[in-house]
């Protein structure tokens, strides 16, 4: 393999993001997943995903790969799995179940404690506050607030908190930059 090959293959890689998309049980995570894909990759019909997905998407002129993996309490024992070579989590949270955010914020810290000092351990840690279209005005604001005040000690002062909705859209965008930023 010569030098040139080397550099591209190299160029390549650093072009590359691998997304690990972790939470709850019904925290909206297939969905967001869904909504960062090309329009003619989209699924119409959203299922709870049992085990993990992997997509592969052009996302704002990065090649990411979206590792979309069950949140349900099964299933939690097995994301450490999934960690290796991980270059961004993004942790979903259903913001209009204010009841599970204490729960969400003690598998977000059980998850990063077990992987403490691991190699990657710097990954970009991306919080994603899902289902804002179902919360409006002051109960949205008071949502928001409650989960950034619950997970900011546990998220760590690099967390990049992005409120977003993946059945409408919004905030999507945001999360797409996020994701790629260096």
């Amino acid at each position: 393999m010569g030098l040139l090959t080397i550099i591209k293959k190299q160029k390549l890689k650093d072009n590359e993001i691998r997304c690990l998309i972790l939470g709850l049980d019904n925290s909206g995570k297939s969905t967001i997943v869904n909504r960062l894909l090309p329009k003619d990759q989209r699924s119409t019909e959203i299922t709870p995903t049992v085990g993990f997905q992997i997509h592969t998407a052009h996302i704002q002129d990065r090649l990411v790969s979206l590792w979309d993996i069950g949140g349900q309490t099964t299933l939690r024992p097995f994301w450490d799995n999934y960690y290796d070579k991980t270059d961004v989590l993004v942790w979903c949270i259903d913001v209009s179940q204010p009841l599970r955010f204490d729960e969400s914020a003690r598998e977000l810290f059980s998850f990063l404690q077990r992987d403490r000092g691991r190699p990657g351990h710097d990954l970009k840690l991306i919080v994603a506050l899902n289902k804002i279209d179902l919360l409006s005005g002051s109960s949205l604001t008071t949502c928001v607030a409650s989960v950034q005040d619950d997970l900011s000690d546990v998220a760590g002062a690099g967390a990049v908190f992005v409120r977003c909705s993946g059945v409408t859209g919004q905030g999507m965008e945001e999360l797409s930059y996020a994701m790629c930023a260096d």
